[in-house]
């Protein structure tokens, strides 16, 4: 099935300007063209761009997903540095993931701290400590 970029766009998420972009620096395969000099995308593209989606989310460069991509059409000889590129790129992946956990770890004790606080101040409201006055004599005794 063949579709034009304006339904690509509308299946992938990606808007048509995204989509030229992406073809124009390398990361889409040329799409051909019909008559009136349309580009004509094959529906099978729409899974690489779900993987380049998923690359750029996990924060993967442009230049080594454009790496990616060359190596991709070159074939199956470069399945092994392929799958060495995205191990390495997963290790990164796992790494941010556990920064930003141990970051959640943060917030989220920091919002119980809050929370312990207001609960605080509604058991302070509710009852408050009686007022005790100082002992007489205390001044007199700190000043000599």
């Amino acid at each position: 099935m063949l579709m034009k970029i304006g339904e690509l766009s509308k299946r992938s998420g990606l808007s048509a300007h995204t989509l030229r972009y992406y073809e124009r620096i390398g990361l889409l395969p040329y799409a051909d063209r019909d008559r009136s000099s349309q580009r004509d995308f094959d529906a099978s593209i729409l899974i690489w761009i779900e993987f380049l989606g998923r690359l750029r989310t996990t924060g993967m460069p442009i230049r080594d997903m454009l790496r990616y991509a060359a190596l991709r059409e070159r074939g199956v000889s470069t399945e092994t540095e392929r799958r060495e590129m995205l191990e390495q790129h997963r290790e990164r992946v796992r790494t941010h993931a556990a920064e930003l956990q141990a970051s959640l770890l943060v917030l989220d004790t920091k919002i119980a701290g809050y929370a312990g606080q207001q609960q605080r101040m509604k058991e302070y409201d509710a009852t408050p400590p009686e007022r005790r006055r100082k002992p007489t004599g205390t001044w007199a005794a700190r000043a000599r």
